[in-house]
């Protein structure tokens, strides 16, 4: 049958999102024509309307009744990139005519989805962002990009906002701290950000800025009260909506982070990034690394027992990443700026 309707469904966590938009570019470059609709979480709605290789956004809470919006729509070809049990059976009741979703170990999709695939992703060593990719195979499309491919594939227009532009303006280069990952990955020492602010303190040019939650703010506010009494530092924790912390992502300079959303926005928008991971297999680089034309990731490989504790803050190897590795690619980050403003003023 001729497809011209995609719903891909992700409503699960930003970063997730984000690795799974590369589909989109992809999915039009073998059909120009096709629409594509993407399903997410109301929190994740505001960044994905920032991708232009998605023509529809729908937000999860909107649907009361997942299968009357199915039955109503022209949707001719669902992808479940997430496991969602609701919307596959609802796809189903409205006999929206392909659904694909990935039946290993999962009953309900042999049931509800009529070109499963079938992979794993736990026990793979390929990155998130690839084994996405395998959802296509229902398509025609088995080509599984290489790592180095999927930068090109993202495609954000982020708008300007001119008051977060006036906060970035008297500072040369703008730095991003987002040390705390809501929980949802191995985070970096909090005193390790503190010493690199710190070392930092002797470059006139760069101005640190810490961004979180609110309930993040609170936490380094209690557990790394120096980090944020810094002169160098400023604290917009709980400030920014996502929709403005991109556009804030997109004017400054630079971000480091672990494995966390903004680390994934940050790199997909093509902003200066670090991302900062361990070196257990469900999180390692290989698997979770920031992905983008000037994102690099930081992993160190030491025997870590605290890799094996399932919900640990931080352990070992990421002790291991010292302050001194990341500060010296923000040193060159800030010549590579200086050279680029040079080349700009001689022009």
């Amino acid at each position: 049958m001729a497809i011209s309707h995609i719903l891909i469904c992700r409503t699960d966590n930003i970063g997730d999102v984000v690795l799974t938009l590369p589909l989109t570019a992809y999915i039009k470059q073998h059909f120009p024509e096709i629409k594509i609709s993407f399903l997410c979480r109301a929190y994740a709605a505001s960044v994905v309307r920032y991708c232009t290789t998605v023509d529809a956004v729908i937000e999860m809470e909107s649907l009361s009744d997942p299968a009357a919006f199915f039955a109503q729509s022209d949707i001719d070809t669902v992808i479940f990139a997430q496991l969602d049990k609701r919307l596959a059976a609802a796809a189903c009741k409205a006999r929206v005519p392909v659904r694909i979703g990935n039946a290993y170990r999962t009953w309900f999709n042999w049931w509800y989805c009529n070109r499963p695939v079938h992979f794993t992703r736990g026990g793979s060593d390929s990155h998130e962002a690839q084994l996405n990719f395998k959802y296509l195979r229902p398509l025609g499309i088995r080509h599984v990009p290489k790592l180095a491919e999927i930068p090109a594939m993202y495609h954000f227009k982020i708008p300007h906002e001119a008051a977060l532009d006036q906060m970035l303006q008297p500072y040369r280069f703008n730095l991003i701290f987002h040390p705390k990952s809501n929980g949802h990955g191995r985070e970096w020492p909090s005193d390790y950000f503190v010493q690199l602010a710190r070392s930092l303190e002797r470059q006139p040019d760069i101005h640190v800025w810490v961004t979180g939650s609110a309930a993040e703010g609170q936490w380094l506010a209690e557990h790394a009260p120096e980090l944020l009494l810094l002169p160098n530092v400023s604290n917009v924790c709980g400030q920014l909506t996502l929709a403005q912390l991109a556009c804030f992502i997109q004017a400054a300079d630079g971000l480091i982070a672990s494995g966390t959303g903004p680390l994934h926005m940050s790199a997909a928008f093509g902003q200066r990034t670090i991302g900062l991971f361990p070196t257990a297999r469900s999180m390692h680089p290989g698997r979770w690394g920031a992905l983008g034309r000037r994102a690099q990731s930081l992993s160190q490989t030491v025997n870590c027992a605290g890799c094996k504790i399932k919900h640990a803050m931080t352990c070992e190897c990421m002790r291991a990443i010292t302050p001194e590795q990341v500060e010296t690619i923000v040193l060159e980050w800030l010549d590579q700026k200086r050279r680029e403003q040079q080349i700009s003023a001689n022009a």
